[in-house]
């Protein structure tokens, strides 16, 4: 019997690779593809989905995470694998966090895909050991702590460092201790070029 894919994925050209990889593998069946993780409950709701294929940067800017961890509540037994070719250093945490079954940073490849979707099914959590490690002015990603990339992250939106310090909780003079500190470990001259760069990389991504 085919096991029923769901892919949520809002690339055209994604889209068909999964349609392709799973018309190959001659054990899977795509169900569906959809656009935007929004939808994506709604469907469980009324088809057979035993396997969802879902990207975390979906259209209408609804977030595969929090898609992912709604359908894990209600519908434990369907298998998420997320996937995504953005390298923001939370992710990982977050889908673990909700019981999400699998992770996988996007790659034209049918092999591992098709591996990772096998040992999956087989009951199997396949994460990476960790997000892709980056750039960012002289500095790599794994220099910040958690509490930087976390201002970090308020930053790419253009917040202030008062916004920033109500955000999370902080006072103004941590958020400013910090900000400094990054620009001292990156050598950019300014929050706003470390914020561009920051949101550039895909380091860190809010919204999502």
């Amino acid at each position: 019997m085919l096991i029923n894919v769901l892919v949520v994925e809002d690339d055209p050209m994604a889209r068909t690779l999964f349609e392709i990889y799973l018309k190959n593998s001659g054990r899977y069946k795509m169900t569906a593809a959809i656009e935007s993780a929004s939808m994506a409950e709604l469907y469980c709701l009324t088809r057979q989905v035993d396997l969802i294929i879902m990207d975390v940067c979906t259209a209408l800017n609804a977030s595969g995470l929090e898609a992912a961890a709604k359908i894990k509540q209600n519908h434990p037994k369907i298998k998420i694998i997320i996937v995504t070719s953005q390298p923001e250093c939370d992710f990982i945490n977050r889908a673990k966090a909700a019981g999400i079954d699998s992770f996988w940073y996007k790659e034209p490849s049918e092999e591992i895909i098709l591996s990772i979707m096998d040992r999956t099914m087989a009951e199997e959590s396949v994460y990476p050991d960790s997000a892709p490690q980056l750039k960012l002015g002289d500095a790599f990603s794994t220099e910040f702590t958690e509490c930087e990339l976390k201002i970090l992250r308020e930053l790419t939106s253009g917040d202030t460092d008062e916004e920033i310090a109500e955000y999370l909780h902080l006072s103004t003079w941590t958020v400013r201790k910090y900000v400094k500190t990054m620009l001292e470990k990156t050598n950019f001259k300014s929050r706003t070029q470390l914020a561009v760069a920051a949101r550039e990389s895909g380091l860190v991504i809010k919204g999502y």
